[in-house]
């Protein structure tokens, strides 16, 4: 039986599938993995192109759009291999990507996740946005990478390129072992978009596990494929679920002061959107804090859950510093000046 399935869950995205889908037939070994594409109820020929262009592919097809979140839940149900790689419609992926990340897996039974390394599609000597060499958080919940800190992205210069342990893979290319991503309850689909693969590798550290990039394996990801950067929706998204995920993760002794702070932050960052008379963004965060407060309700027993299920209270690789103080006001753009 094969070892693992590689998952792209794909929502009217035909021409994305013809583009990228080739690279995963090509150098995705099939004595040891499948390829699948999980449609969410496309409306354009997406599910005709795998059947007629792509007869190797698995398909999966849903009668409706589940979004990103449950859509990767529910496909889970129809899978049986030891490992699932989630992994984005525009991504192109490279010789020998499967292998290093499968034998550190087989070799590591505490490691629940891994990411390769993510390099960007349309600039391949720099590193790309969203996951870059594997993430972290800061001391407020502030998400940054090896190879990306806010706007200031790397170029590509191999140093990198060990296996480090990391707070977060990247769901743009995230293998993970199936019974565990069920065990924890597979992302958050009430996050609709962003945030939700933070949110499920905190799960995993608390309980105990680790997470890794191996760089030995390397991926082209193009990005921002669904909302640009500095899209208003994107901002309110990243804002509400990054709050929602620390009011999820967070212990009690922490919780209280880190959002006192977080709010004092997220004020300024109303007021320097104000300043660049950016009113769409500015009220996105505004908005963002309210539905924040409006839902936290509906998340209590999912923080009950975690905080009675967690060993692991302090995780090592959410960093006890500013990330907006060490790069906004100190000059760090790079993750090796962060740790000076």
């Amino acid at each position: 039986m094969k070892k693992v399935s590689v998952v792209i869950l794909n929502w009217n995205g035909a021409e994305m599938l013809r583009a990228f889908l080739p690279s995963v037939v090509k150098f995705t070994n099939n004595e040891v993995a499948e390829v699948c594409v999980a449609d969410n109820g496309s409306t354009d020929n997406s599910v005709d192109v795998v059947r007629n262009e792509f007869p190797s592919v698995r398909l999966i097809a849903f009668a409706e759009n589940y979004g990103f979140a449950e859509g990767y839940n529910r496909v889970m149900e129809f899978l049986d291999t030891e490992y699932v790689v989630l992994l984005n419609s525009d991504v192109e992926v490279t010789e020998n990507w499967i292998e290093p990340i499968l034998a550190f897996m087989e070799a590591n039974p505490d490691v629940a996740a891994c990411q390769p390394k993510i390099l960007a599609y349309k600039d391949k000597a720099r590193f790309e946005y969203a996951g870059a060499a594997g993430g972290y958080i800061d001391k407020y919940g502030y998400p940054f990478c090896r190879g990306r800190i806010f706007d200031a992205v790397e170029t590509d210069d191999g140093q990198y390129d060990v296996p480090a342990e990391v707070f977060w893979a990247s769901g743009a290319a995230m293998f993970v072992r199936r019974a565990l991503y069920m065990e924890a309850g597979g992302l958050d689909s009430r996050f609709f978009a962003h945030m939700e693969e933070i949110d499920l590798c905190w799960r995993f550290l608390s309980r105990g596990y680790r997470l890794m990039c191996i760089p030995a394996s390397k991926v082209y990801h193009v990005g921002g494929a669904t909302l640009k950067k500095e899209n208003p929706k994107k901002t309110y998204l990243n804002f509400r679920n990054n709050l929602l995920m620390m009011y999820k993760n967070f212990s009690s002794d922490e919780l209280n002061g880190v959002m006192r702070v977080r709010c004092a932050l997220d004020l300024l960052a109303v007021m320097f959107y104000l300043l660049k008379l950016d009113m769409a963004n500015a009220k996105a965060v505004i908005n963002a804090r309210r539905d924040y407060l409006a839902m936290r309700d509906e998340f209590k027993k999912d923080r009950e859950e975690n905080l009675k299920l967690t060993v692991n209270r302090k995780i090592k690789y959410r960093y006890d510093f500013s990330i907006i103080l060490k790069c906004k006001l100190l000059g760090k753009t790079t993750y090796s000046q962060l740790l000076e």
